[in-house]
């Protein structure tokens, strides 16, 4: 049983220990080998020259720069690269003071034409070393390298001379500051690159601090709940540990009395009860490690986003193989100390059971209650060892605290999917077919296709989306733009913060990208398209978790690519609507319309109760684990007890009923005590999830808990206590009264 207890826990403590390490450790590692830039700043060429951008700033380690910075259009006709704005900066060479690009594949630029583009060094995007194709600005290009830049500084780079040629809208320089732990260090060190330079001639800047949190934004969100579990499985690991060793110095006396008279001596007990730990302890941690390595592996995976690997250091295995089988020797050196300080004596004279004296206050007060005599006799067992009552009151407490922090948790993520899939809102997707993706496209166009849709039965709403690509002004990374026409009030976005959309030069965010770029409502942004730009307010936040998109009027999509199609219609349907049929209708009305029903399902929350649901599996067990002990030590301790009551007519259900009821009176007590622990640690959890995600969550997703689901949860004490109880209460009833003068 010890053994089950530190397995449970080691896996929790092994995903919660890598999921940590995974946030900042290995971006570390490649941020430095690459000697990446804490500051990527975009400069108007017009109103600073390279020259005066070539000086050293104060507090500025290291510069590389001025680079040329120019923005080129892929074509809707190449199926190799996705069309819109492509970010293109002119290098000599990959290496330098700052930034030393990883070029994974191929060679570095050396001529006019050629360019190597950023891609993930995961071997998949191969393919593309050797594609030719020409932008819509007219320039012919040829993939000859694909790199990956740790600072994320561009989408591809071409040789200086050909950047020159694309007529640059920005300069580019690489800082490594001498102070950049923290965001206020960059924020100063940028202020201060900026301090003698014109006003404007600064058109933005990137913090490499972002980019980290980008990189880490899975495991972090992950991390508090899977914490809050780890901490709970070791809290509870003691426990057990100090009440199965204590239960077995007591049920062992006579054992402890022979050892010491066979001339064992008191550090050679202490010694053997440690050694009675320390195996299954062992035996435990090393499979939990084995486990939760595994288990932490397909979280792990998406972190490093192909920039860089991700892997549990060995610190963290060496940590939880000598780790937990140390907190259960720790845990059991109390107990055993007990068998230290024994005689020989005085360990051969005592009896199994109890001390006489205790209980019997306790019993004498619930033999005037009118309840049946074997539960009242089960209600005042616990008094006959209150320390061992109390370490499982303890464990049961937690394990049903665990229970309330999985129910609120997975309340908040169901309420936090349904909203982020805008179930109810949003049926059907109608996505439009493109030749460049070997589709057929639609016969009709846009005002064809609306009045199609609306005159379908069952059409109530329908949203025109045009996705494409845009950059923010001084960001090298493009952005996803969503631009709404006609019913995109009734899409059903969760706004936190502002409102939603009412005309031109309005745009709404999700908080993740708020949060990423230290934006707020109210500020103005530029945003731009090959050579269009546009002004817009940001009059809303959203809670969506997507960090790199915006929401905009469709008439801002005009000042930005003039006459652009939508790329997909969203309709929600009458009740009772078959959205399966609705979709066949739409597809033989035109076969270049491709229909999608709208998934209610969201992968983040099925991951997030997932795990919490196999957690609490796991210590729920650990805690019941911990009743069975319980259970098991008292039959043991007083067979002479039940003896007696068999003897005088008690059935074995009576006896049964006895230990369950003994047990489940603790559980009742530890359900009501482990409600507010759950509840305070949702409290925590949750908001710590949602901030390490970028995430602002309404108060309804995190005010879940209501009267009936509490009081629900009060059984969850129980529940544990009588699955624990039931095994060991059923085995000491069948016990015969032969059997117990016998071992008398």
């Amino acid at each position: 049983m010890l053994g089950v207890v530190v397995f449970c826990s080691t896996v929790a403590i092994v995903v919660a220990l890598g999921l940590l390490e995974s946030v900042s450790a290995p971006f570390e590692r490649v941020f430095e080998e690459q000697r990446g830039a804490h500051v990527v700043a975009a400069y108007d060429p017009g109103q600073v020259a390279r020259e005066r951008l070539a000086r050293r700033p104060p507090g500025v380690e290291a510069a590389a720069g001025p680079f040329a910075q120019a923005v080129v259009t892929i074509p809707d006709t190449f199926e190799h690269l996705p069309p819109g704005p492509l970010t293109v900066v002119g290098r000599a060479s990959p290496g330098g003071p700052v930034d030393r690009v990883n070029l994974w594949a191929g060679r570095w630029p050396a001529g006019p034409g050629e360019i190597v583009l950023d891609r993930p060094a995961d071997g998949f995007f191969s393919y593309l070393l050797g594609v030719s194709f020409v932008v819509r600005e007219g320039q012919p290009f040829t993939v000859v390298g694909l790199a990956t830049s740790v600072s994320r500084s561009s989408e591809a780079w071409v040789t200086p001379g050909q950047a020159a040629a694309l007529r640059p809208s920005a300069t580019q320089m690489l800082y490594r500051l001498a102070a950049a732990a923290t965001d206020e260090q960059v924020r100063a060190g940028t202020a201060a690159i900026a301090a003698d330079l014109p006003a404007g001639a600064l058109l933005g800047s990137q913090s490499y601090l972002v980019v980290k949190r980008d990189a880490g934004r899975t495991a972090a969100a992950f991390l508090p709940f899977l914490t809050a579990f780890g901490v709970l499985g070791l809290v509870v690991a003691v426990l057990i540990v100090v009440n199965v060793v204590s239960g077995a110095v007591v049920a062992g006396l006579r054992h402890i009395g022979l050892l010491k008279a066979l001339g064992f001596t008191p550090n050679q007990v202490v010694a053997v009860y440690l050694a009675m730990v320390a195996v299954p302890a062992v035996a435990g941690a090393a499979l939990g490690t084995a486990v939760g390595a595994v288990a932490a592996r397909p979280l792990l995976d998406d972190v490093g986003a192909g920039v860089f690997t991700v892997s549990v250091s060995p610190w963290v295995y060496a940590a939880t193989l000598a780790g937990m089988p140390s907190v259960a020797v720790l845990a059991a050196l109390a107990p055993a100390l007990r068998a230290h300080r024994l005689t020989a004596a005085r360990a051969l004279s005592a009896g199994a059971p109890p001390g006489r004296g205790r209980g019997l206050r306790a019993q004498r007060l619930l033999a005037g209650v009118p309840l049946p005599r074997p539960v009242s006799l089960g209600l005042g067992l616990p008094f006959g060892r209150p320390g061992r009552a109390a370490l499982t009151l303890a464990a049961v407490v937690l394990g049903s605290a665990t229970v309330t922090l999985a129910a609120g948790l997975s309340m908040t993520m169901v309420a936090y999917g349904e909203a982020a899939q805008r179930v109810g809102h949003v049926h059907t997707v109608i996505h439009v077919g493109q030749a460049r993706n070997q589709q057929t496209p639609p016969t009709r166009g846009d005002a064809g296709i609306m009045r199609l849709l609306r005159e379908l039965p069952g059409t109530v709403y329908v949203t025109a989306d045009a996705w494409i690509t845009v950059h923010l002004a001084g960001h090298p990374q493009p952005i996803q733009g969503r631009f709404l026409r006609d019913d995109s009030a009734t899409l059903g976005e969760t706004v936190v913060e502002g409102r939603w959309l009412r005309g031109p030069g309005e745009i709404v965010a999700p908080s993740a990208f708020l949060a990423k770029r230290r934006l707020a409502v109210g500020d103005r942004l530029t945003l731009s398209v090959g050579g269009w730009r546009a002004e817009a307010t940001i009059v809303g936040a959203t809670m969506d978790g997507a960090a790199d998109l915006i929401q905009a009027d469709w008439h801002t999509l005009d000042a930005l690519s003039p006459s652009r199609p939508p790329t997909q219609y969203e309709v929600r349907l009458a009740p009772g609507t078959d959205v399966a049929a609705y979709n066949a209708a739409v597809k033989a009305a035109d076969p270049g319309l491709y229909p999608v029903a709208k998934s209610t399902t969201d992968q983040t929350t099925v991951a997030v109760v997932g795990f919490a649901s196999l957690l609490t599996v796991l210590l729920g067990t650990v805690s019941a684990l911990g009743v069975f002990n319980t259970v098991v030590l008292d039959a043991r301790e007083r067979r002479r007890d039940l003896g007696v009551l068999k003897s005088i007519g008690m059935t074995p259900r009576q006896v049964t009923a006895m230990m369950v009821t003994s047990m489940a009176a603790i559980g009742a007590a530890g359900g009501l005590l482990g409600i507010p622990v759950g509840v305070l640690a949702h409290r925590l959890v949750v908001p710590a999830m949602a901030d390490a995600a970028g995430v602002a969550l309404p108060a309804f997703m995190v005010e879940v808990w209501r009267a009936p689901l509490l009081a629900l949860l009060t059984l969850a004490g129980v529940v544990i206590a009588v699955l624990g109880a039931f095994v060991p209460a059923r085995s000491a009833a069948r016990l015969t009264i032969a059997t117990v003068l016998h071992h008398e």
